[in-house]
């Protein structure tokens, strides 16, 4: 049990405390972000983008340049829901429903366009060398997919979260942010029961339509 706390702890080894540090801390905010999500709360969005402000940092300077492209687009992309959840009034309150024809259309144009922009950021830093590098940019796609829909309140957003986490985990083991790789795997956990818990508000919805 020690050697295996050796091995999970040995990546931090050559990290300096301020990173270990704002690792911490952006797990926790991510955590109570995601819990937030579930309950319709609108302070996901604040305490998202604090989170995402520190992966930017530290996606950046550990080469995920997928995530870093990822976490500036979650910042905005943060900004934009929270401004949506705000200018909605109670007249034309934007509920949690289900995705149309016309959400699927959106949504694969922002995976495809993400996932090309992504590419030319791996090329452009002389990257994309790797199976893991690929995986990124599949990652990068689907969390910028998710983020649309779950700005949109569409119950599908989780699916994303629960496969763009899945995919996340060997990822930021290998890169040596062990906390934020067990944060992946929470994280996923989190998103099959807020899948669930969205999807069972969306059809007490439609009936009361």
């Amino acid at each position: 049990m020690k050697e295996w706390i050796n091995i999970l702890l040995s990546p931090y080894h050559h990290s300096s405390w301020i990173h270990i540090i704002l690792e911490f801390t952006a797990v926790t905010f991510s955590i109570f972000s995601v819990l937030l999500a579930q309950k319709n709360n609108i302070w996901l969005y604040p305490i998202g983008i604090g989170s995402t402000i520190i992966y930017s940092y530290l996606t950046f300077v550990t080469s995920l340049y997928g995530d870093f492209i990822i976490n500036i687009y979650y910042t905005g992309m943060s900004g934009y829901g929270w401004y949506i959840w705000l200018s909605i009034n109670d007249t034309k309150k934007l509920s949690i429903s289900f995705s149309d024809k016309k959400d699927y259309f959106y949504t694969i144009l922002w995976f495809l366009s993400t996932c090309i922009f992504s590419i030319m950021v791996y090329f452009f830093n002389g990257k994309l060398q790797t199976p893991y590098d690929w995986m990124d940019v599949l990652t990068t796609g689907l969390f910028f997919s998710g983020m649309y829909q779950m700005a949109m309140k569409k119950v599908e957003n989780w699916i994303f979260w629960i496969v763009g986490n899945l995919i996340s985990v060997p990822i930021y083991f290998l890169k040596g942010l062990i906390l934020t790789g067990f944060l992946f795997i929470f994280l996923a956990l989190l998103a099959i029961e807020g899948y669930f818990i969205w999807n069972k508000k969306a059809l007490n919805n439609n009936k009361t339509y």
